[in-house]
């Protein structure tokens, strides 16, 4: 697959729309920690936000409070979701089923 041709005007705005991006995930991860924001919140803000809906389910699980590598990767096989699913690619059923877990 070939790379495109991008100038250094179009390098540089797109490595800064993805630092960008990247800091907004890691501020949702961070408030979903220190409980600050609610799963549900942040499902539904990733209608609206690019950033968000972007983000892989299995590092938002993981972000969540008591939540750790072993007991994200059992949810994700129990409710049927991707190891590579990203937030908008979640079924309705998916999404309920875990905004019912975690509120």
């Amino acid at each position: 697959m070939a790379l495109p041709q991008l100038t250094p005007q179009q390098r540089a705005e797109a490595l800064e729309k993805a630092t960008v991006a990247r800091r907004r995930r890691a501020e949702i991860k961070t408030k979903l920690k220190n409980r600050e924001m609610t799963l549900s919140e942040v499902l539904g803000l990733a209608e609206s936000d690019e950033a968000v809906a972007k983000m892989r389910v299995l590092s938002l699980l993981e972000s969540l409070p008591r939540v750790g590598v072993t007991t994200a990767a059992k949810l994700m096989d129990e409710y049927g979701i991707a190891e590579t699913r990203r937030v908008r690619g979640l079924g309705h059923v998916q999404t309920q089923a875990l905004i019912e877990r975690f509120g």
